[in-house]
């Protein structure tokens, strides 16, 4: 028998590569972003927040609530009534039922709108509620 038979198959390596590994790879990546991301819903409104030694770095916080300096409260980028603050945390915590309030008041802003914002956020059933300070510099 010669080296070379017509009957012989004659093997080519192949030069492509399987992609099905990498795009799963790269959707199971996708998918862990998407899930340890947490998406907060900003106030919309720059406060100069009050100084408190004690303050703390909160991590887990899915809403903030802004009152400026005029008493205006700020939820989601635009400017709504103090009455409106427990239907919007309502419909909150009915999408995020374990979500945490962050309630950021200016340093000249009344005592009393701020009392009425954590008001109408723990009467709308939000457990985790908390007012935003910052450290001393």
């Amino acid at each position: 028998m010669s080296a070379y038979s017509p009957y012989r198959k004659q093997r080519r390596k192949s030069s492509e590569i399987n992609m099905t590994p990498l795009i799963d790879m790269v959707f199971i990546l996708l998918i862990f972003f998407i899930v340890t991301t947490s998406f907060v819903k900003e106030s919309g409104v720059d406060v100069e927040r009050p100084v408190a030694n004690t303050a703390q770095k909160k991590e887990n916080v899915s809403v903030m609530v802004g009152v400026d300096a005029t008493g205006v409260v700020w939820l989601d980028g635009r400017s709504i009534d103090i009455r409106s603050v427990r239907p919007w945390m309502e419909q909150f915590l009915a999408e995020t039922p374990e979500g945490a309030v962050m309630v950021a008041a200016d340093t000249h802003a009344e005592s009393g709108i701020l009392i009425q914002v954590l008001d109408a956020c723990r009467e709308a059933g939000v457990k985790n509620v908390s007012v935003a300070a910052r450290r001393p510099q």
